[in-house]
């Protein structure tokens, strides 16, 4: 049908749920699209129809590299063709150290057409020394044949570490290298032999494509084995309740890095499923490299928009002065969609009204849940519902089971052809990740919006791994409490970790905004600043009087000084706080949050 708010061909949500014993069934009514074999049998198809379309590009100094769908072809056979001359295939996999480029895609596809597994990183466990430990981790456990990055120099200190030693490093740039290495060039020059169609053949639904390392915020990195199966099942998934993306080529100008599953799955194959155009941002929500993705989006905006909540938060603030960008980001918007957290409703309301602003109607504003595990999208709205918090419903072909407890909030287990066959060379924890009736194991919490119409969706509540106990015997939901605390304390602060265990009242660690801090009155670790702590406190006040019992009352904060630590783990390669090690680390501030002498404390 078509929405009347969106003018998109969308599909309403559609649910049947069933009860047995303690848990809850759930799954979708809406038909689902065929599924591809492979992720390069959309290529192929593409290569013929749209030969001149351009599916990647990036920035390239004052220009753009672009690169067809016909090119990308005969470059992913070129790659293909020089990994089997190495008799490279799913025992040899390649690491990939990079961020996001075109080469970086190419090789990427490159292997997934020979049956080699892929390794992407994130960036910074090759960039900064102190997370090499989790560099050597990985490449100790994986064991890769190749490494590719697109810069040898940038990553020379990586490269001279002893995991790399008998490895093949191939680079698109290879000035300043520490080792010898390969030129990306080579590989696209190797003659394509009929031998690269014989083993494009072998390459089938089960063939893992990629091993994705989870961020590892409660222990070591576990590899996710991702099979073509699993990327193609997804889209078609997705495509089922979004028909829209199959009426137009979609387009986007994204940054989200492909080490993560969001980015490098979700968003990156949507574009290949549905010859679509991926622009590379080379920017981040970051302070140093926003002013890059604002220049980008201006260039080359998409037609959707993919972000975390903080990267929209950062969009809205620049687009109320910049009417050059406001006008680029909305002009041909279909979709605005955000995941990672809770998007703020004075952020969603604002995206609303510039996009009434510029073209007079809404895109359609959705979220999703999904893990690494699932590849990624397992749950999704799919119909305009008009505020944020909403998950939505199960995609088609998936199952989701729904253990409530006495309050309604309910753990979330999922099934379906999306869903990972395990955890690369770890039997143990692919045992422990399944229930008996073969679902995966999330560990996160969901409610229902109406509990008497399913069709109306999920919210997210939180991780059940992040509960806690007080003194008195009662729960504390950290998660869902930790949304609240961040909108009610929004502007002021950054991020908040959520206190408690086995003490006698809730209490928060607070890491402020830079920007609202006045000047350098630290106190061994924790921040006083009265004027800060003034407007907390009094925010803290309201919250508290709109508490319904102590497992929702906040009695107590400190900021802390000192930001969170990726080299003390302190940050995930996610860049989401590893809450558990703050805490450990952090030992005597949390002693001081329950000192009511404290003078950094701030106590309501």
């Amino acid at each position: 049908m078509i929405d009347a708010t969106t003018g998109l061909r969308l599909v309403p949500h559609a649910v049947s749920m069933r009860r047995e014993t303690d848990a809850l069934y759930l799954t979708s009514d809406v038909p689902a699209d065929p599924v591809a074999g492979r992720t390069l049998d959309w290529l192929h198809r593409w290569a013929a129809e749209a030969p001149d379309r351009v599916f990647l590009s990036e920035r390239a100094g004052a220009s753009w590299r672009d690169v067809t769908y016909a090119e990308a072809l005969i470059y992913v056979r070129a790659i293909a063709a020089a990994l089997i001359a190495r008799e490279m295939g799913p025992e040899t996999p390649i690491a990939i150290l990079s961020g996001n480029s075109v080469d970086h895609a190419l090789l990427s596809f490159g292997a997934q057409y020979a049956g080699v597994p892929t390794v992407p990183l994130a960036e910074q466990y090759s960039l900064i020394p102190e997370a090499h430990g989790r560099l050597t981790y990985v490449l100790g456990k994986v064991k890769p044949t190749m490494a590719f990055t697109d810069d040898a120099g940038r990553y020379a200190a990586a490269l001279k570490l002893a995991q790399f030693d008998g490895m093949e490093v191939v680079a698109t740039a290879t000035e300043g290298a520490s080792r010898d290495v390969t030129a990306f060039a080579d590989l696209l020059a190797t003659e394509v032999t009929d031998a690269v169609d014989a083993r494009h053949e072998t390459v089938g639904p089960d063939t893992v494509a990629k091993i994705l390392f989870t961020s590892g915020s409660s222990s070591d990195p576990k590899g996710v084995l991702t099979t073509q199966k699993m990327m193609c099942a997804n889209q078609a998934q997705m495509a089922s309740v979004l028909p829209f993306l199959k009426d137009r080529p979609p387009r986007i100008c994204d940054w989200l890095p492909w080490n993560h599953v969001f980015g490098g799955s979700h968003n990156f194959n949507m574009m290949l499923a549905n010859c679509g155009t991926l622009v590379i941002d080379s920017g981040k929500p970051t302070k140093k490299a926003f002013a890059d993705t604002v220049r980008n989006i201006t260039e080359r905006p998409g037609t959707l928009a993919f972000n975390v909540p903080v990267g929209f938060s950062m969009l809205v603030h620049e687009m109320r002065d910049n009417a050059a960008l406001r006008e680029a980001y909305f002009r041909d918007l279909d979709l605005i969609f955000y995941a990672g957290a809770s998007l703020p409703q004075e952020v969603w309301t604002a995206l609303e009204d510039m996009a009434r602003e510029v073209r007079g109607r809404l895109p359609l504003m959705i979220s999703s849940w999904g893990m690494t595990e699932t590849a990624p999208a397992t749950i999704m709205l799919h119909e305009p519902i008009g505020r944020s918090g909403v998950i939505g419903v199960p995609l088609p072909r998936t199952e989701i089971k729904l253990l409530p407890d006495d309050e309604m909030r309910c753990e979330l287990r999922v099934k379906g052809p999306n869903i990972m066959p395990g955890y690369y060379n770890d039997p143990d924890k692919t045992a422990e990740a399944l229930d008996d009736e073969g679902f995966l194991i999330t560990g996160d919490a969901v409610r229902f919006v109406d509990d008497a119409d399913p069709d109306r969706g999920l919210t997210f509540d939180g991780r059940v791994s992040e509960d806690f106990k007080l003194l008195t015997g009662t729960w504390v939901q950290a998660g869902k409490l930790r949304l609240d605390a961040l909108e009610r304390l929004h502007g002021l602060v950054q991020d908040v970790v959520i206190c408690g265990h086995d003490r006698d009242a809730i209490g928060l660690f607070i890491i402020p905004r830079p920007d609202q801090v006045h000047g350098d009155n630290s106190s061994e670790g924790a921040v006083i600043d009265p004027t800060l702590q003034a407007e907390i406190e009094e925010r803290m006040r309201d919250m508290a009087r709109a508490a319904t019992g102590s497992a929702k009352r906040i009695s107590r904060a400190i900021i802390l000084a000192e930001p969170p630590s990726l080299k003390d783990g302190e940050i995930t390669d996610k860049g989401s706080l590893n809450t558990r090690k703050i805490i450990t680390r952090r030992a005597e501030l949390l002693e001081r949050l329950y000192d009511n002498e404290d003078p950094a404390l701030i106590r309501v």
